[in-house]
């Protein structure tokens, strides 16, 4: 978007373990028997901050962000290694989808050629640079894969429709797709490059495009890998070039929640959460939404219910599918993602990077 912002013994388990973290008070809780809380693992980059964030498992995770920034860890988080691109500091890297410790695709974002993909395929080792924009008017904001070949990445609307770009081998090449089969954008309608899921998947083929900063929130989704679209409105608030949704997370084709509020600190974000059970063709608000704008999202694994939602003002956590939030952490974080090993990882400003620890 054309602004600044442009685990668990099992999930269930993790997730009444948090909850009981918002119940108790913290003297009453003794050290030796911690409930699940994030741990800020050091990587040495205060001056970094990381909106793009790929958890490959309990040890393996990517972060992306300013100054051209990428760096991986094998030992979960004990240590970081820089793997960034050359030459790249004066770019942006807002999203990075990695497929394992060794393969990740990582996108800058920006007018013009700003906008660009790179893939490495050695542990960033090396990288090549396999798509750059070359449209003035077009400005890419997220990405993802459905599996190791297939995958989207989204711009801001182009001559009145979002654009989607299509690989179909891994992130080594790009093509855009045809703009028929998507709705119109409405006036002002964009996305947030805020924590790199503007863009998700669920499952071979179907996808969920957030987007905010016009008259209204919508969700716009695909069953076909992009080809065709049907946009619905949400419950989140819009009407200003900050609002709007930030993140989505699906479980599956049907369950999924969605995030965003307005990223200005001295703005309230009332109705900051919303939900749906069928696929985003309706949306409902939250009960009891989060307290302020979260950016991101991610349901815990092994759960149907539980979920953490986080933003510059703390983490919340869903335990009933995202009717209700609680805060259960203040730190600052942009971004966040899980595993299917049980690993939760979170991502933000001054180089923060933190697993979730019992």
């Amino acid at each position: 978007m054309r602004r600044t912002f442009r685990t668990v013994a099992a999930g269930a388990v993790c997730s009444a373990a948090l909850a009981a973290l918002t119940a108790v008070p913290a003297q009453a809780r003794e050290p030796e028997h911690r409930a699940p809380h994030w741990e800020l693992k050091e990587t040495g980059t205060p001056d970094v901050r990381f909106r793009g964030l790929s958890a490959v498992s309990r040890g393996t995770a990517w972060v992306s962000g300013t100054q051209g920034t990428v760096l991986r860890t094998t030992d979960g988080g004990a240590s970081w290694r820089n793997v960034s691109p050359p030459d790249t500091a004066d770019l942006q890297f807002r999203d990075i989808e990695a497929f394992d410790a060794r393969r990740a695709v990582v996108l800058a974002i920006g007018e013009g050629e700003a906008s660009r993909v790179y893939r490495t395929d050695d542990g960033g080792e090396t990288w090549t640079e396999s798509f750059r924009n070359t449209d003035a008017k077009a400005f890419y904001d997220c990405l993802t894969f459905f599996d190791r070949r297939h995958g989207l990445a989204m711009s801001d609307p182009v001559d009145g429709k979002f654009r989607i770009l299509s690989t179909g081998d891994g992130g080594r090449t790009w093509k855009v797709l045809p703009s028929e089969g998507m709705p119109a954008a409405l006036d002002g309608e964009a996305g947030f490059a805020a924590s790199g899921q503007c863009l998700v998947g669920s499952g071979p083929k179907d996808v969920w495009l957030a987007t905010g900063g016009a008259a209204r929130a919508r969700v716009l989704h695909s069953a076909d890998r992009g080809l065709t679209w049907t946009a619905t409105d949400t419950p989140i608030p819009a009407g200003d070039p900050a609002k709007g949704v930030f993140a989505l997370a699906f479980r599956d084709r049907a369950h999924g929640l969605a995030v965003g509020g307005d990223y200005r600190s001295d703005q309230a974000s009332p109705q900051a959460g919303a939900r749906t059970a069928d696929g985003g063709r309706t949306w409902q608000p939250a009960a009891t939404a989060p307290p302020a704008y979260r950016s991101g999202v991610a349901w815990l694994p092994r759960s149907r219910t539980a979920a953490l939602a986080v933003g510059p003002t703390g983490t919340d956590l869903t335990t009933d599918g995202g009717r209700t939030w609680r805060t259960v952490d203040t730190g600052s974080y942009d971004t966040v993602d899980c595993t299917p090993d049980l690993g939760c990882w979170a991502a933000g400003e001054q180089g923060r990077v933190a697993r979730l620890e019992n």
